[in-house]
């Protein structure tokens, strides 16, 4: 089923349905018992049994929680097994936990209701400056660089050639509070010419995947994505790729700054351990989908700050 967001002229509006749509496929897809929430996924086998837990977690879990990238089956995929190894890492309990909204994850993790989660860099900025959330590790690309970037792109079929073509079409966004799919799509929009009045519509979709659905469902004309998955889609002729954006500092995983400094020292050195293409390759499921595919490394600090300025460049920071 497609989700059809709705589009918006010269302002910010999401479809309501994007609000729920993790919380229907979860309860579609997984089945959700009545002992189970459907935002609270335990962890389960490679084969994608869902284990059959009550609705109380055991004492001391740790929630963790994520920037919605692909869907919410494929994302459960991913993260399952990468909790179990930081399980067996650590000596600790982990379980995901879902939110509503993308911009939700940061307030439940400067709140304390979730204790890690992965961001991208616009979410953790926020996140610092509203509730002083702290960072452990910057995700490292398959080229060894704890960067990313974003792709605007169009269907295989479409005669966009440049983005200044964009002028007076309709482009669909990632989350409004996405770095890949919003803060820096929307930066080389501008640099090309092409401020957010000159497009006839524009939309934001809640997720890269269904960014790329509105576009190849002919809602929209181009939109901005991560550059993993708009690589691996233009490679299988299902999107063009018009521009690549320059590297941004990558996602990174951040935590509650009450979190006691044992528990952040030990899911520390468990990350900068973590091999995802070495040893722990077989534990793993689709990690190569994420923007952390060889792991990950400590931050530099200042790379933060180009995002920190577009940021307050849009509104997005309380001084």
């Amino acid at each position: 089923m497609i989700i059809r967001p709705e589009v918006t002229k010269a302002h910010k509006r999401k479809h309501g349905l994007l609000s729920i749509f993790p919380i229907f496929i979860l309860l579609i897809i997984f089945g959700c018992t009545k002992e189970e929430t459907p935002k609270k996924v335990s962890l389960y086998d490679r084969t994608g049994e869902v284990s059959k837990g009550s609705e109380h977690s055991r004492p001391n879990t740790l929630w963790f929680s994520f920037d919605p990238r692909l869907g919410p089956k494929e994302d459960v995929i991913i993260y399952a097994p990468f909790l179990k190894y930081l399980e067996e890492a650590t000596g600790r309990h982990f379980r995901i936990k879902f939110t509503e909204r993308d911009e939700d994850i940061v307030k439940n993790l400067g709140k304390g209701l979730t204790h890690f989660a992965v961001l991208g860099t616009l979410n953790y900025v926020i996140g610092q400056n509203k509730y002083g959330i702290k960072y452990l590790v910057s995700g490292v690309n398959r080229d060894g660089d704890p960067k990313y970037q974003s792709a605007i792109f169009a269907g295989p079929e479409s005669g966009i050639q440049e983005l200044h073509d964009l002028k007076g079409r309709c482009f669909a966004f990632g989350s409004h509070m996405s770095t890949q799919g919003h803060l820096i799509p929307r930066s080389m929009l501008e640099d090309a010419g092409v401020r957010l009045e000159a497009l006839d519509n524009y939309i934001y979709t809640g997720s890269h995947m269904n960014t790329v659905r509105s576009v190849l469902n002919g809602e929209c004309d181009a939109g901005g994505i991560q550059d993993s998955l708009a690589k691996r889609l233009a490679a299988e002729g299902k999107i063009r790729i018009l521009k690549m954006s320059e590297p941004f500092p990558g996602s990174v995983i951040a935590y509650n700054s009450s979190l006691d400094s044992d528990t952040v020292e030990v899911v520390r050195s468990a990350l900068l351990a973590f091999e995802p293409a070495g040893k722990h390759i077989d534990m793993l499921v689709d990690w190569d989908k994420t923007e952390m595919p060889l792991g990950f490394t400590e931050i530099n600090e200042l790379e933060l700050h180009k995002v920190t300025a577009f940021a307050r460049e849009y509104g997005l920071l309380t001084e």
